[in-house]
């Protein structure tokens, strides 16, 4: 793990552009994750917690459905230190998963529900989880897992039974589409544990103990620039901090019932779970879970009860605003739009303000930070165009890339490196990965980025290679692999070219003998192995591919080449 000097301890002249109420720095974090949970259920007893489809669950029912399904887990063998799996959507169920595990003093691990076995195969060989808490639809796939991986507790989640009672039993009915309906949200299970039995339990013991300030809470998988997934081992303390920090940085978001937080980003993806999973309970707030990104469900909720706050990527704002003035719905009351992952446009902030009357502010992060670094203040002194600044007590540093321990000349463009209370101590169980990405203690972020004279930061460039889509992460190794199986397609190189979604995934490929090839053959080809957001947008046939006098494929070579070829 990293060793964190204070030897060196630069200016922080952000700190002078922060809207006003914002403090510089937080007092040190103590407690646990489950404290967010216990202190809104105590202030708030009655106040809404979750609402899913309509349905509404108190912060008391909140808390007690926590200790009974914590009891379950614990009856079926989970222990302190346990690493859990959590497949799921974002549902009820996910929050009482999510915080049941953590009661136990576990780990929790979230996966994305829509990977294919390859993929979740992947990470499950990485963190050797024996207990699972996962979607119905994804549980025979556990179930076919290898001895070697087979989970000994195999916990299924039917989410329908998280929507009212109503609406769960009209998806029973015999009538075609509600049948389809159903068929899309659950299957049955053999051989697995319901969910309901796990919440069936009575409230844990309370002299089992909980979890400890410094205990690893949650293992967030970050592909990296090698497609080879790197778990960051993120403590209680890491998450504590950013979500302090994000009720700092929104000073006028009040606490308690009233306070409304959309999560249409996905919670098992590390933005979404700060600003859901932590910010908003942190907040006594009103969590409305949407399984997916629905710009008509969006709108329904809306037209009710409009978001105080709303975590979401470009392509969804556009969406929204889209769909919203499509059908005359106002988006109007919508507070503050928190919009990351990528770059976001002025062309969209202008009309998203218009129609909301709120703001739309940029922000950026990394799931080793947990995620959330820097963000535009909520304040007119917010400036388009660029990521914003350093949350408090995030202290930051632009260096020359090439020797990290020299910083540049102010304005000048350099590595981000960055150090505080919510950047992690390192990859879970690969002390060598962990090694490389620190440099006496600083985290190297492998972004390229210019800072101006108010402080505030634009991100020039990136070191590293990773391509964002729709707001994930895809690592062009892991689609080259993909593409190299192929039997048309001798070699791949895999790039991001810029999209109508961040960036579309564009492949060059050499041909193994053949003249041609059918690209939406590749591209259902490569879905076979690949979540269907990293399958390649479009396939360009080149003779070869540039590489370096070792054979290493010159990605940036190959970007200018497509760029230059589609003017």
């Amino acid at each position: 793990m990293a060793c964190v000097t204070d030897a060196f301890d630069p200016p922080r002249p952000w700190t002078r552009s922060y809207a006003p109420g914002v403090p510089a720095d937080l007092p040190p974090m103590s407690g646990s994750l489950m404290d967010l949970v216990a202190d809104s259920a105590a202030d708030y007893p009655d106040a809404p917690a979750l609402e899913f489809f309509g349905r509404v669950t108190s912060y008391a029912d909140l808390a007690a459905a926590i200790e009974r399904a914590a009891a379950g887990l614990h009856a079926h063998g989970v222990r302190k230190g346990d690493p859990v799996a959590l497949v799921l959507p974002n549902c009820s169920q996910h929050i009482i998963a999510f915080y049941a595990v953590l009661r136990l003093g576990a780990i929790v691990v979230e996966h994305n529900p829509l990977y294919t076995p390859r993929e979740l195969r992947k990470q499950f060989e990485d963190h050797g989880a024996k207990h699972a808490i996962v979607w119905s639809k994804v549980a025979p796939t556990l179930q076919e897992f290898p001895s070697d991986l087979a989970v000994s507790t195999l916990v299924s989640v039917d989410v329908t039974r998280g929507m009212p009672p109503v609406m769960s039993a009209a998806l029973r009915l015999p009538i075609p589409k509600l049948r389809e309906m159903r068929a899309q949200l659950t299957e049955r299970v053999r051989g697995a544990i319901s969910w309901e039995a796990i919440v069936g339990y009575a409230p844990l013991d309370a002299s089992v103990p909980g979890p400890g300030t410094d205990d690893i809470a949650i293992i967030q998988y970050t592909s990296g620039t090698t497609g080879d997934p790197k778990g960051a081992a993120l403590t209680h303390r890491n998450l504590l901090a950013n979500a302090a920090q994000a009720r700092a940085w929104t000073p006028d978001v009040a606490r308690g019932e009233g306070t409304v937080v959309y999560a249409v980003l996905p919670m098992f993806h590390a933005y979404g779970l700060t600003l859901c999973l932590t910010f908003a309970m942190s907040q006594a707030a009103r969590l409305v879970l949407f399984p997916k990104f629905d710009p008509d469900m969006v709108l329904k909720v809306t037209k009710k009860r409009p978001a105080t706050v709303l975590p979401l990527v470009p392509p969804i704002a556009a969406r929204l605003l889209a769909r919203a003035q499509e059908t005359g719905v106002p988006l109007e009351g919508t507070g503050i739009g928190v919009s990351g992952a990528m770059a976001l446009d002025d062309a969209l902030v202008v009309p998203w303000e218009k129609e909301t009357n709120g703001m739309l502010v940029e922000g950026y992060g990394l799931s080793e930070c947990s995620p959330v670094l820097i963000v535009n203040p909520v304040s007119d002194d917010r400036k388009a165009g660029t990521i914003g600044l350093p949350l408090p007590g995030t202290e930051c540093r632009v260096v020359d890339p090439e020797d990290p321990s020299t910083d540049v000349a102010p304005g000048e463009a350099g590595e981000l490196l960055v150090r505080g209370p919510q950047v992690f101590d390192g990859y879970y169980g690969r002390p060598e990965e962990t090694e490389r990405v620190f440099s006496d203690g600083w985290f190297r972020t492998g972004d390229i980025v210019e800072m101006d004279d108010d402080g505030f930061f634009t991100v020039v460039d990136r070191i590293k290679e990773l391509i964002i889509t729709g707001g994930f992460n895809v690592a062009p190794t892991e689609v080259e692999i993909a593409l190299r199986q192929h039997p048309a397609i001798d070699d791949a190189a895999v790039v991001g070219l810029p999209g109508k979604n961040g960036e579309d995934v564009v492949a060059a490929v050499v041909l193994d003998g053949r003249s041609d090839i059918d690209a939406d053959e590749v591209r259902e080809f490569a879905k076979r192995i690949l979540t269907p957001y990293k399958a390649p947008r479009r396939i360009v046939v080149v003779d070869e591919l540039p590489k370096s006098m070792i054979g290493k494929v010159l990605r940036r070579q190959v970007k200018e080449q497509l760029l230059a070829t589609a003017e």
